[in-house]
């Protein structure tokens, strides 16, 4: 692993592939880690066209600091950091669920920096009801910060109408790949999502919400050619 010091603490991630490679910024679920997209990472980066690839630990995650404030607009800020501090200009994002949030608050906010987006079982920023009651405290310690949970739980359950309000901003093509019907995501709010960022298509993959851990190959599918698409081709994926 490497570190590096970005939004003022420090971000542990993982790379692979050629450092001269296209890059692509790989985003964990919430409760995971960069390590999470090992097996993804590796094929993006030994594939027919190689790509370098950067797997993160988010902030209050896995061997990143854990700073005791959190937000999804700080992850963002501190990718937006991550990708700076290690003189990476542009790239692709791929990010699932809380990543995949993240991800899209990063288009958002600096849509130069995205040249492709990809968002696995990410659903729309709409507020929950009922919403999640507070998590109770674990009796073992888990693998990131329960004041992490707890942040993005209220966050979760009441988002920032500007996120709704600034999805026009993402132009670049985005792709939203849908967990299915066995996952714990509505999927109606996936394809809510879909339906208002401009230039963004929708593929259901299944497997679950854990896409890309259950359905390897069929995720690769999907995603491999959407990146490696001609810049003036929003969607060549299969439906």
């Amino acid at each position: 692993m490497d570190f590096v010091k970005a939004n003022g603490i420090t971000l542990a991630y993982r790379s692979w592939g050629r450092e001269d490679a296209p890059p692509v910024l790989l985003l964990h679920c919430r409760g995971a880690d960069g390590a999470d997209w090992t097996r993804i990472a590796e094929r993006l980066a030994m594939g027919a066209r190689p790509r370098r690839v950067y797997a993160p630990d988010l902030r209050g995650h896995g061997r990143s600091d854990w700073p005791g404030a959190y937000g999804y607009e700080a992850m963002r800020d501190d990718m937006l950091g991550f990708l700076a501090a290690l003189g990476v200009e542009r790239a692709d994002v791929v990010g699932h669920s809380l990543g995949g949030a993240v991800a899209y608050l990063l288009a958002q906010h600096a849509p130069g920096v995205v040249r492709r987006l990809v968002l696995e079982d990410v659903p729309a920023p709409m507020p929950l009801d009922p919403p999640r009651p507070p998590a109770p405290a674990p009796d073992t310690d888990p693998p990131f910060d329960w004041a992490m949970l707890r942040a993005t739980d209220a966050q979760r359950n009441a988002p920032d109408p500007v996120w709704w309000d600034h999805m026009e901003r993402i132009t670049m093509p985005t792709l939203l790949i849908g967990g299915g019907t066995t996952s714990a995501i509505p999927q109606e709010q996936v394809v809510l999502l879909a339906s208002v960022i401009p230039a963004a298509r929708l593929v259901t993959v299944g497997g679950g919400h854990q896409v890309h851990e259950a359905r390897p190959e069929e995720f690769l599918a999907v995603v491999v050619p959407f990146l490696e698409a001609p810049p003036d081709v929003t969607s060549r994926t299969p439906s």
